[in-house]
């Protein structure tokens, strides 16, 4: 079987990061290797990747899109899996993937994204991320729906076979938001791409910080001016980080 390298992007992330490779080191079968692509953290991230026994590389460019590229260019594993450290997969994920790209049409592919927090589930806001992986593509590049595309983000722990992804030169790292819907784009030139009928838990911490309705606003509103082509570098304004 292809084996699996799973780059996981961090800027101070110690609230959540243990407990993901926590989550990482009971997967059965294992994966090949995890990566932990670190920017610049000013906390215990790295001390805890390290203390997990988790390799570390530290990029000189702080940005999601030019760590996980220098990530893929670390990993040794046929199939990549970009995942967020405050995501959470099965036990069987690795198994799972290895399944799906079994499909030589298929090239990619994504989780369902449940949104969890401390105390609750928020299950409005995660079917909405279930529907928007069918319908953003359907109203904004139909012709390409039709071909197989389908919006996947990073919090759906977005995989793909290494020749694929830099046949398609990667993630584009000039894009400090929707890196991952521009290689959606790129990627389903070459075969389709799956959301997979698994569940994968992500952190609500951008909705408890913003409140719901801030929330709601600011994902409907960059999707739109997004599919209508507002550029990234603009829309990267409304979409402060979180930590």
């Amino acid at each position: 079987m292809d084996r699996v390298s799973i780059v996981i992007p961090t800027l101070n992330e110690a609230t959540c990061l243990e407990r993901t490779l926590r989550q990482l080191s009971i997967l059965n079968p294992p994966a090949w290797e995890v990566l932990v692509v670190d920017g610049g953290s000013q906390d215990d991230t790295v001390a805890i990747a390290l203390s997990s026994m988790i390799p570390v590389i530290s990029s000189s460019i702080t940005g999601r899109s030019a760590q996980m590229n220098l990530g893929a260019e670390t990993a040794t594993g046929e199939i990549l899996c970009f995942l967020h450290a405050d995501t959470l997969v099965p036990d069987d994920i690795v198994a799972v993937i290895q399944k799906t790209l079994s499909d030589p049409e298929i090239v990619g592919g994504g989780f369902i994204s449940l949104m969890t927090g401390l105390q609750q589930t928020r299950w409005g806001f995660s079917l909405h991320n279930y529907l928007k992986t069918f319908y953003a593509p359907l109203l904004f590049r139909p012709h390409l729906f039709c071909k197989g595309l389908r919006l996947l983000f990073g919090d759906q722990v977005i995989f793909c076979r290494r020749t694929d992804f830099w046949e398609c030169a990667g993630f584009d790292p000039a894009l400090s938001i929707m890196e991952e819907a521009d290689l959606c784009l790129k990627l389903v030139r070459r075969g389709r791409l799956k959301l997979v009928n698994r569940v994968v838990e992500s952190s609500d911490r951008r909705v408890a910080t913003w409140g719901e309705f801030k929330a709601i606003a600011i994902y409907l509103s960059i999707g739109f001016l997004w599919g209508f082509g507002v550029s990234a570098s603009y829309l990267k304004q409304f979409y402060e980080d979180i930590r």
